[in-house]
């Protein structure tokens, strides 16, 4: 069985990555349509993470979606422009600075490191889901705090810390928040691991790559957590 269709097991628990979520999330349009992105004022990050904490009073987390066409907003990374790799790979989830994340299911920690540069990972996670019914597969977190970070090769259990979202020194300059992304055996040899974003070319491809990650993404916990 292949992802995303595992999450359908019978013998599979999905647990939060942020198991501290609560309500309903805001919704971030981070297209080229985005009302946000027409204020010239939000092509500085700083700026944007002021102006976003003001669009979102009354929610306590939000979301940006998985394929979102971003040119407007990448208009200034070069790595992205000359490649024009503008459709968003991953589900970009919007908590505060220093929050914990978990694993979403068994793991052991493949890669983990930093990668420096505007508009990168910063610190980053990659886990290995070997220990499941089905194909192997992998999950990215970027834009994390490099402190926090694990060293590869850590088992971890389902539901287990293994680092925090970072602060925008460390983050690759981006708001606040975790970009996650789910690579398949085939993404990670395509050398997909650090590319957060694909071509329109790719698209036709990229289920087999880098799936939806929405199907690994919970915000209700199970009980008891199983060690």
């Amino acid at each position: 069985m292949r992802y995303p269709y595992i999450a359908f097991h019978p013998e599979v628990t999905v647990y939060p990555v942020f198991p501290s979520l609560t309500g309903e999330p805001y919704i971030l349009d981070l297209s080229s349509d985005s009302p946000l992105l027409a204020l010239p004022e939000a092509q500085d990050q700083r700026i944007f993470q002021k102006i976003l904490d003001q669009e979102m009073s009354g929610y306590s987390w939000g979301l940006s979606s998985y394929l979102e066409d971003r040119r407007s907003l990448l208009g200034d990374c070069p790595q992205m422009v000359k490649e024009k790799r503008f459709y968003h790979l991953g589900l970009d989830v919007i908590v505060p600075a220093q929050t914990p994340l978990h694993a979403p299911l068994k793991a052991t920690v493949y890669d983990s490191g930093y990668e420096e540069g505007k508009g990168n990972y910063g610190g980053y996670v990659t886990l290995l889901h070997h220990e499941v019914p089905g194909d192997p597969f992998y999950t990215v977190f970027g834009h994390l705090k490099k402190a926090t970070l694990p060293e590869t090769g850590t088992a971890l259990k389902a539901g287990e810390k293994f680092a925090e979202t970072g602060e925008f020194d460390e983050n690759g300059g981006w708001f606040t928040h975790t970009h996650i992304q789910i690579l398949t055996e085939k993404g990670m040899k395509k050398g997909m691991q650090f590319k957060g974003y694909c071509s329109e070319s790719m698209l036709k491809e990229i289920e087999s790559l880098c799936p939806h990650p929405l199907a690994l993404f919970t915000v209700t916990a199970p009980e008891p957590l199983t060690r």
